[in-house]
């Protein structure tokens, strides 16, 4: 009798053994991920561009952070303290670096002064045939300078069709444009290094001074292809330390996004703003945004509002920034 009595609770003594192996191999599993996890988020720029996999983690780099609530989960399921606190560390990486720059504008922008700029930009992809109807909606804006990328020779006279009465300034070569009813001054065209023209370099005559703008329709990047994008970018960021304005606009698609590597060249020297409601304003696609390769940098002015919005058909949302002179 006292046999049969022993034998359900060895078989209870077993499956509490089985069970606490299973969480302890779980909460093993947890550390080595979380620790990778945080790893590749603050040593990104460390990931090797082999296969192109240094640009697809750098453009994936915010949505690592939804694999953060799935380590907390499995964490505490391991009950655990060293998992626990090992899932805590990309947590902790992952808002240092994302956190500041997804809170709302709106909560610190400054209040709008007597003088400000409005600047809307858009790639508003050729094959779409709607930039004549993206230029009338950005028009509609208010704003003072629409940039815009990727135009064709029609889609450049369509453009130049809705704006020109309105807005009487204008300078565009290649793919790239603006349209201003500021006076646009010491215009050029910029090949960035690569023999064939996608930028433009400008000053715009506010009634507050010269504003420095840039415009960019930076080369394709896809993985294992992007030493063009990269080319464009580098050379670029060597404009800024030479220019002559306090004040600098740098403007268009880019296609790098905020997490990219090859921007930080740019970013280290202009500043981009949070955006007005918050979030991160993925521009592209423009279906679905899950990165944003279009951009707003600025040096010597403040922002007081900073929006995307559709317009037209293209894959790319626009962009609409408010600054103070």
């Amino acid at each position: 009798m006292s046999a049969l009595l022993e034998a359900p609770r060895e078989t209870r003594d077993s499956s509490s053994r089985r069970s606490t192996r299973t969480r302890s191999g779980l909460a093993v599993l947890v550390c080595i991920a979380a620790l990778g996890l945080a790893a590749v988020l603050g040593l990104h720029v460390l990931v090797p561009d082999l296969l192109g996999l240094g640009l697809i983690v750098d453009s994936a780099l915010p949505w690592f952070g939804l694999a953060i609530p799935v380590l907390l989960v499995l964490a505490f399921v391991t009950r655990a303290k060293g998992a626990v606190i090992a899932a805590l560390v990309p947590t902790v990486v992952w808002g240092v670096m994302f956190v500041p720059a997804i809170v709302p504008l709106a909560w610190s922008a400054p209040a709008a002064s007597g003088d400000t700029l409005t600047i809307a930009s858009q790639n508003v992809e050729a094959d779409s045939g709607t930039a004549a109807e993206s230029a009338t909606a950005l028009a509609a804006s208010g704003a003072q300078v629409i940039a815009l990328q990727e135009m064709d020779a029609d889609a450049r006279e369509q453009v130049e069709g809705v704006l020109s009465d309105s807005y009487p300034y204008s300078y565009g070569i290649g793919t790239v444009g603006v349209w201003s009813t500021y006076p646009i001054e010491n215009a050029q065209a910029l090949d960035l290094g690569l023999g064939w023209q996608r930028a433009i370099a400008a000053d715009l005559a506010t009634p507050t001074g010269l504003v420095s703008i840039y415009v960019i329709h930076a080369a394709s990047a896809r993985p294992g292809d992007h030493a063009d994008r990269d080319t464009m970018l580098a050379n670029l960021a060597d404009y800024i330390p030479r220019d002559e304005n306090d004040r600098i606009l740098m403007v268009g698609d880019f296609n790098a996004g905020s997490s990219d590597r090859t921007i930080a060249g740019l970013t280290g020297q202009l500043s981009e703003a949070n955006q007005t409601g918050g979030g991160f304003g993925f521009t592209w696609p423009a279906s679905s945004p899950v990165t944003r390769p279009d951009h707003v940098l600025q040096r010597g002015m403040e922002v007081t509002s900073n929006t995307t919005l559709r317009v037209g058909g293209s894959d790319h949302l626009a962009v609409l920034t408010t600054l103070n002179l």
